[in-house]
């Protein structure tokens, strides 16, 4: 059955395929790097961030998890050779101040019972501060093996009001 958003998926993407000339791009990021950020929907990841099709790989998940893209980084590392990781999280998160057992009664009463059973081994990765949030996820990085030294880690807070993003030391 066609949603709204749907018929609007293939509506738009006919539109984009009619002047499509990008097949030429290589999986590996033309600039050798990789963006990890919130799924919020408002961070335009690409106009925010400065980034063409084919530069960089954006990894989205809630909060910007570091935890949560590790599988995705090491595959853009060690198999399509990114060399730098941008951690990057945004004011305003959801995830402030979420804990397991809250997620975890959300989908209770949402969902029932069962439903909360299947979720109790989920780790929701909750932030305590955006800026707390970003040194434990470039520290987390820096200490996996999978993640060579050579690689260049930093940690940025996207403003969802203003678009700036800062850098996190």
């Amino acid at each position: 059955m066609a949603t709204p958003n749907t018929e609007n998926l293939v509506k738009k993407n006919e539109e984009y395929a009619s002047s499509f000339d990008q097949g030429h791009l290589k999986a590996p990021p033309a600039k050798k790097y990789a963006i990890v950020t919130c799924m919020d929907a408002r961070i335009h990841a690409p106009q925010a961030f400065g980034l063409g099709l084919g530069d960089a790989h954006i990894i989205r998940n809630a909060g910007g998890s570091a935890r949560d893209a590790y599988r995705s980084l090491v595959v853009s590392q060690q198999m399509l050779g990114t060399t730098e990781v941008l951690v990057i999280k945004h004011t305003k998160c959801g995830m402030v101040g979420l804990t397991n057992d809250g997620a975890l009664g959300v989908i209770e009463k949402n969902c029932g019972a069962d439903a909360k059973k299947e979720c109790e081994g989920m780790e929701f990765h909750g932030i305590g501060h955006e800026e707390e949030g970003v040194r434990d996820d470039v520290q987390w990085l820096k200490s996996q093996k999978a993640i060579p030294d050579s690689i260049t880690i930093t940690g940025w807070i996207y403003d969802v009001e203003t678009g700036k993003v800062r850098e996190v030391k």
